[in-house]
């Protein structure tokens, strides 16, 4: 069944407006073992999109790739040449990979990553797709760009916050160049630590990238809430960056049906963004108005490849 089939279920419910699957921005920047539903594939105009998907997320992984998987690549290209220490799951159950070593990205050559992500926006439009998301977050190629601990050049790319954001913030003008930017979403997790890229001021970052963003009149801001276990971290919050955006406020991070209902009617988010309910769900929006039993996501599958399996055996409700 794969993609069309995962999609094709949860466009059944007009409630739901989707926000596809991680795509790459281009053939050989994403490992397949980071695409779920029948492998790797890349935006291109044969791609039949359906009318309820509201954006379509772009990504390019950099160091979280390894030679085996990265389609062609002899080293996979990033902010730095730093290794990350995650293992990488292979596809189709093949088990456990070291990441590459990257390639750090030459100056000269920054601009022609930045074209292909504005070409894969370009193709998601021409398809079909209401708008795309950049996927800015969770190790990511732009996170690393922004998170100190990933980033270690000292061109203009680096050294600063505001040179760390350069990458971030070229990618949002080159795309919203190109197609209108009420179309354009990004995705930002200051709080995370995916594939080893964090900061030493999270919140800074955050609020520093909330308010560049307001240049461009973006469709929206997607912030990923960080985690709170057993009261850690429960300080830390998107407030800030809530305040400092002036469009569209997305938040994830964790929300149940009523926590989402208590964001969006108090005015703290603008939007909610379900994951893990929205994979187990097909029907999560039916399921949410009747106050009806949830089905409980099986996270050991989340990462295979199988095109079923975890992924579209998920019952609907019966009523």
């Amino acid at each position: 069944m794969g993609n069309d089939g995962y999609l094709g279920q949860r466009a059944l419910h007009v409630m739901n407006r989707i926000l596809h699957k991680l795509n790459a921005v281009f053939p050989r920047s994403l490992s397949p073992a980071l695409l779920r539903g029948g492998g790797q594939f890349y935006i291109d105009a044969s791609i039949v999109a359906l009318t309820a998907i509201l954006a379509n997320p772009l990504g390019f992984a950099g160091s979280g790739c390894c030679d085996d998987s990265a389609q062609g690549i002899r080293s996979p290209v990033s902010s730095s040449s730093k290794i990350i220490s995650t293992d990488i799951n292979l596809p189709n159950g093949k088990g456990l990979a070291k990441p590459s070593a990257p390639r750090p990205l030459k100056t000269e050559e920054i601009t022609g990553i930045i074209a292909e992500f504005c070409n894969a926006a370009r193709n998601a439009i021409d398809a079909g797709f209401d708008g795309i998301e950049l996927h800015g977050a969770h190790g990511f190629i732009i996170d690393h760009f922004m998170k100190e601990s990933a980033n270690d050049r000292t061109d203009c790319y680096g050294r600063t916050l505001e040179n760390r954001y350069r990458f971030a913030l070229e990618v949002v003008e080159v795309v919203t160049d190109k197609i209108i930017s009420e179309r354009v979403g990004i995705r930002i997790s200051p709080f995370f630590d995916y594939f080893e890229a964090y900061d030493s001021n999270l919140e800074a970052l955050g609020v520093y990238m909330a308010e560049a963003l307001n240049k461009y009149n973006i469709m929206y801001a997607h912030f990923v809430e960080p985690r709170h276990e057993k009261g850690v971290g429960m300080d830390k919050s998107l407030f800030p960056m809530r305040k400092a955006f002036k469009n569209t406020f997305m938040a994830a991070g964790g929300y149940d049906r009523d926590d989402g209902r208590v964001a969006i009617s108090s005015g703290k988010e603008n939007l909610v963004a379900y994951g893990r309910l929205f994979i187990s769900n097909p029907d999560v929006p039916n399921r949410f108005e009747l106050n009806a039993v949830l089905n409980e996501y099986d996270r050991s599958t989340f990462y295979n490849s199988y095109p079923v399996a975890g992924y579209t055996d998920y019952p609907f409700l019966q009523l």
